[in-house]
Order: C-alpha cells, then structure tokens, then sequence
C-alpha cells in the first residue's frame, strides 16, 4: 500500500485524485504543515525540500521500495506504475507532458502568490501582490479557457491525463483565487466533468489532514 504524506492543499488533492483514479491501494500520513511538520526528520529524509506531497510505494520498480517527492514527479512515477492516464506515442505524450509543466511552472506558483497576499495585513503590499498576482493568474485560466475551446479534457483524448489532474488540484481553489468561471465557460465545463467523475470526487472527499 502507497503512503502519501501530505495535507488538505492543491499539491496534496492532485496525488489523492490521481490514486482514486488509478485504482491504487493508498493511506494517507498526514503532514500538518500549519504546525511545521514538514520540517521533521522522518519526512525530510525523503522529501529533502520539506514540501508536500511525497509518497512511499514498497512496491517500487522490480519491486524494490522507492519514495518520491514533488507532486509532478509522483503524477509521471504514478502513470509509468500503472500505464494509465499517460499515452504511450510520443506525439500524444508531448501535449501531457506540455500542460504539466504549464501547471507546475505558472498554474500553481501564481495562484500560491494569491493565497499569499489574500493573508496579508490591508496595505500597498498586499494591493501591489494581489494586482500583480491576481493579474497573472486571471491570464492563466484564460489560456486554460481557450486550450479547452472544443476538448472534453486538457491535453488527451476519450480520457482525462495526469496533467488534468495536476490542474484540477488547483482549480479546486478557483474562488480563493478569485477567479468565477462566469467568463470561463470551457473551464467551467472541464470542471464539471471531472468532479463528476467518480473517483475524482472520491479524491478531494479523502481527509488528508
């Protein structure tokens, strides 16, 4: 059974999604970064950056223990493991991989710099963040928006990939974001699909701390 520590944030509910979807036995070891949790010992030895998630499967490759960190890296670990959610040609792996990075480069840092600033004490600071952030991410759900014009999911065909369920993790905060889906119809309707999918809904329904 795979141990995913992590805790209730957009990183963490990617990893829940992905291992409801994929099917794979799972518990949850809760990391409470609230109380710095992430800086112990035991976690750090495998997660050296002390960021959640971070999994531990026994049942590594030639069945062998691995333990992997950043949740990109565990969402490729995760469709290499099972061979799902990844298509195998390279021309309809590169749109996959594609919208992966655009999720963990831009689709996840700015969105982060919103929550930020949305905690800061009411001031030029925290005016000048949340313009410049908010900005940005505003472009980014847009860019989402048009990529999705006429596509039932983001970057495969007939089935979601492992880059919807790295951006679904982080559309799941759309409001914090401050971002309505009213101009937004083809996020709007990416969105519905996907908690409409079962095992979706299974993965944000998880206590993860």
């Amino acid at each position: 059974m795979i141990e995913l520590w992590t805790w209730n944030t957009p990183n963490g509910r990617k990893i829940s999604v992905a291992l409801e979807e994929m099917g794979l036995p799972y518990s949850v070891r809760p990391v409470n970064i609230s109380k710095d949790e992430q800086f112990n010992p035991e976690f750090l030895a495998f997660s050296p950056n002390n960021r959640i998630p971070a999994i531990r499967d026994p049942d590594g490759p030639d069945g062998a223990p691995i333990t992997v960190f950043e949740s990109g890296a565990i969402l490729l670990y995760l469709a290499e493991k099972t061979g799902r959610f990844m298509p195998g040609p390279l021309r309809q792996r590169v749109p996959v991989l594609e919208w992966l990075m655009w999720q963990m480069g831009g689709f996840g840092p700015m969105p982060g710099q919103v929550h930020h600033f949305l905690m800061q004490p009411d001031g030029p600071a925290k005016d000048y963040g949340l313009a410049r952030y908010g900005k940005e991410t505003r472009r980014l759900y847009g860019v989402l928006d048009k990529r999705l014009a006429g596509r039932d999911f983001v970057a495969s065909e007939g089935e979601p990939s492992i880059a919807d369920f790295a951006i679904l993790g982080w559309a799941w905060r759309h409001e914090r974001h401050q971002v309505p889906f009213d101009e937004l119809p083809n996020v709007a309707a990416w969105y519905g699909r996907m908690m409409a999918r079962p095992a979706t809904a299974r993965g944000f329904e998880v206590a993860l701390g």
